[in-house]
C-alpha cells in the first residue's frame, strides 16, 4: 500500500463523486483527491474499502451514516477545523445528494472551513439521461417512503406539473411505487433503470398504469425511476 499523495491539499472537505457501478468512472481528478486526502469520511468502511484497495491506498475512515449523531459529525468536522483535508465518499455516486454526508458539509460552512466538490457520477443525473424523457425541469425526491399514504402525499404537488421526477425504491416495492404513481399523477411515461453503469444494466420503458413482471424486470439490483412531467 502506498499513501504518498500525488496533489497538495489545503485543509478542508472535499466531496467525492465515485463510481455508482463501473470502477472505470472514477475521474484523474477523483483518484488524486482521494490519494492525498488526510482522511476519508465513508457512509460505510466494507464498501470504500474496496475503493481504498483499487487505489491501493491506506487511509483512516471516519463514518457519517444515517446512525451517526450530531455529536458524531461534529467530532468529524472537529478534524478538518484542525488543519485535516477529508475527502468524502458515500457507497457509490454524488455525497450528500440524499445522504447524511450534507450534514458534514453545512457543518463545515458555518464553521467557514473550505467546501470543495470533485464531480462525477451520479445516479439521478444518469437515470434522466437514459430515460430520454424531457428534462429541462425535474424533480429529484429519493426515497419516498413505505406507506402508500406517505408516497400519495409527496407525489400530489406534482399531478399536474410538467416536472419531471426521478426517485429512488427498493426493488421489492417499486410496483407499489408505480400503482401509487398511477393513482396520483395518472396516465405517465416511465423508465426504470436498473443496475446502472453495470453489468446487468436494463432500462425499461412503460406506460402508467402498466406495470412490468418479473421476466420484464428482474427485483434485484439498484433502481432509479423516472417519470415523465404530464404534458401539456
Amino acid at each position: 500500500m502506498t499513501t504518498s499523495p500525488s496533489l497538495s491539499l489545503s485543509p478542508g472537505l472535499y466531496l467525492v463523486a465515485t463510481p455508482i457501478g463501473n470502477l472505470g468512472d472514477l475521474s484523474p481528478r477523483a483518484k488524486q483527491t482521494l490519494m492525498a486526502a488526510d482522511v476519508w469520511i465513508v457512509e460505510d468502511t466494507r464498501v470504500s474499502s474496496k475503493l481504498a484497495f483499487l487505489l491501493e491506498v491506506k487511509k483512516p475512515m471516519r463514518v457519517a451514516n444515517d446512525h451517526t449523531t450530531e455529536f458524531g459529525i461534529k467530532k468529524i468536522v472537529d478534524e478538518i477545523d484542525g488543519g485535516k483535508s477529508a475527502a468524502m465518499v458515500t457507497d457509490g455516486g454524488a455525497p450528500g445528494i440524499s445522504d447524511p454526508g450534507a450534514l458534514v458539509a453545512d457543518e463545515c460552512h458555518e464553521r467557514g472551513l473550505l467546501v470543495d466538490a470533485i464531480p462525477g457520477p451520479s445516479a439521478p443525473i444518469t437515470a434522466l439521461m437514459l430515460s430520454g424523457f424531457f428534462a429541462q425541469r425535474f424533480a429529484f425526491l429519493g426515497f419516498l417512503g413505505r406507506k402508500s399514504g406517505d408516497i400519495k402525499k409527496v407525489l400530489q404537488p406534482f399531478s399536474d406539473s410538467s416536472m419531471t421526477l426521478v426517485l429512488f425504491e427498493s426493488p421489492h416495492r417499486f410496483r407499489d411505487l408505480l400503482a401509487t404513481a398511477h393513482e396520483v399523477l395518472g396516465p405517465r411515461r416511465y423508465a426504470i433503470c436498473r443496475e446502472i453503469s453495470k453489468v446487468h444494466q436494463q432500462v425499461f420503458r412503460e406506460n402508467l398504469p402498466t406495470i412490468p413482471d418479473d421476466h420484464q424486470v428482474l427485483p434485484k439490483g439498484e433502481f432509479t425511476i423516472v417519470i415523465e412531467g404530464r404534458r401539456k
